[in-house]
């Protein structure tokens, strides 16, 4: 309908339409309309993917016109409903499925895929899927909602990105059970034969699309993706978001709350439920940041401690991972966190183990009474997961918590009738803005320094308004001014220290990473018509 009748005639369309000329911003309100007859976020999921599947341009202007309204449905918590229902979501396969069964073949399936050009790739084995655990090939839902918030968020090109699912089994019984699953009927294949999987699947890649080409990780379990983080990421262009990124939106959410708190970072003492990937991501960022106040490493580990399924992590423990190990301080064992937070005395507390409920009230009250503003994260994901609710935080700390989540809450209105919004410490902020600062610059390896870099931008765009609201981060209204700021941020730090490979360098890195941004705008249709001087164009006989 949005075509003019120029294109209509040129396109041979013209009478395949109604008579009506409707422009894109019509278009946007035909579908929020149905988007809002809809009752269920599954259903509103579907509508949007569809959409995204059919007109890809509406897509990304619906998206954009209230990314704060559409992003929990194409992303959490909706898409963690959408990864376990996916079989019925199902309506047409979108990114690349590479089986274990395909090894020795892998450039050979690149090669399928139609686009010639790929700059980002996100790519998920399906083993742990946000908190929901091991959902295998139905997995293939996260790395299409993260690339849809890279160009939604970040401006990244949608043609120049590809989600891949590796699917080497599932131990997920009920899925191998389903009837409408749509991966291997098999346990997960694991050992030799895994890795020699990602080792030609990244060599294939980068032998395709170039060195350069951006590999997210994205929702492995924790065996592999601290093992995977260290082995490619010297050679490769790549990162792992359920570490780097959560870290970095966590510590931008620190950094924002020391407004609040005035004092440093290196004055808190930090407890951690939860000690996997996240926490271990945030906690060694932590460290970076409080080596940057000055602090020693040695000193800022001492103020950092962790929780996890077995209790607090104390030396001599057995069963410690070499990564939990760092975080292992002389202390008696204990199992109960409500006898741990009022042993250790954090000022701040950071859940982080996808159990829903695990700050109980207790835990809340007792934090308020140690702390003046104790600071409170709980970023477990989906909702169910959470370990309390905006409103308990602020209920039982009587409104002095400062409080960030991993999945949205409604604000909340204390008995004093102030109201306040929590924050989101989504990694939305962070992926999209890393990525086209990557591309933009053609970093070829993401070192910590990015994202560290990365939460010191996030917090900056905090204003005081935004605090005194309750938020640590800044609306998602202007997360894509957010996120071109940490590209541009992230580029010149590239030139500056000699680690950026597109040259010549931009003399305004800004303009140039703008015009890398892509546009919702729809293209012309129209043929490139034009005429000749009527001289020229007598018929000579």
């Amino acid at each position: 309908m949005a075509f003019t009748l120029e294109e209509r005639q040129q396109l041979n369309i013209h009478g395949l339409l109604p008579p009506c000329f409707l422009g894109q911003d019509a278009q946007v309100y035909s579908i929020v309309k149905n988007f809002e007859r809809l009752t269920s976020d599954l259903d509103r999921y579907i509508l949007l993917m569809s959409l995204q599947d059919r007109n890809e341009k509406l897509f990304y202007k619906v998206l954009t016109s209230d990314i704060e309204r559409f992003m929990p449905i194409v992303y959490t918590p909706t898409v963690g409903l959408a990864c376990q229902q996916y079989g019925l979501a199902f309506r047409r396969p979108r990114g690349l499925f590479i089986t274990i069964h395909d090894r020795g073949h892998i450039a050979t399936m690149l090669k399928s895929w139609p686009e010639n050009i790929i700059k980002a790739i996100v790519v998920t084995d399906g083993e742990r899927i946000l908190g929901l655990g091991d959902l295998g090939c139905y997995g293939m839902g996260i790395p299409v909602g993260k690339l849809a918030l890279y160009t939604a968020c970040g401006g990244v090109k949608p043609h120049e990105c590809l989600p891949v699912m590796l699917d080497v089994g599932t131990d997920n019984e009920a899925l191998l059970k389903d009837p409408l699953y749509i991966g291997l009927r098999h346990k997960r294949i694991r050992g030799q034969a895994y890795d020699d999987l990602l080792d030609e699947f990244m060599e294939a890649v980068t032998s395709r699309y170039g060195m350069n080409c951006l590999i997210q990780f994205e929702d492995f379990a924790n065996a592999n993706a601290f093992r995977l983080l260290h082995k490619y990421r010297n050679k490769y262009c790549t990162f792992n978001d359920d570490i780097q990124g959560t870290a970095s939106v966590a510590v931008a959410g620190l950094l924002a709350a020391l407004r609040i708190t005035k004092n440093r970072l290196s004055d808190h003492t930090v407890l951690f439920q939860g000690a996997g990937e996240a926490a271990l991501g945030i906690a060694n960022l932590i460290i970076m940041a409080m080596e940057k106040e000055g602090v020693s490493k040695d000193a800022a580990i001492k103020r950092i401690w962790m929780v996890d399924s077995k209790g607090l992590i104390v030396k001599g423990r057995a069963s410690l991972t070499s990564e939990k190990e760092r975080f292992a301080h002389e202390h008696g064992e204990m199992k109960n966190l409500e006898d741990i937070v009022k042993d250790i005395k954090p000022s701040v507390l950071i859940g982080v183990a996808a159990i829903g409920g695990a700050f109980t009230k207790q835990i809340l009250q007792d934090m308020a009474a140690l702390n003046k503003r104790p600071i409170i994260f709980a970023l477990s994901n989906p909702t169910s997961k959470a370990e309390c609710t905006a409103e308990q935080c602020y209920t039982y700390t009587r409104g002095c918590g400062i409080f960030a989540s991993g999945s949205p809450f409604d604000p909340v209105t204390l008995p004093s009738g102030q109201t306040l919004y929590p924050g989101q410490g989504n990694n939305s902020y962070v992926f999209p803005g890393v990525a086209l600062g990557v591309i933009s610059c053609g970093l070829k390896h993401i070192g910590e320094d990015v994202f560290l870099t990365t939460a010191e931008v996030i917090a900056q765009q905090v204003s005081e308004e935004n605090l005194q609201e309750g938020r640590l981060y800044p609306p998602l209204v202007t997360i894509q001014d957010v996120s071109l700021k940490i590209a541009v941020r992230i580029a010149e730090e590239a030139y500056r220290n000699n680690t950026a490979s597109t040259y010549p360098q931009p003399k305004d890195l800004e303009a140039f990473i703008r015009s890398q941004v892509y546009s919702t705008d729809y293209n012309s249709f129209a043929a490139d018509s034009y005429t000749w001087p009527e001289e020229a164009m007598k018929v000579k006989l």
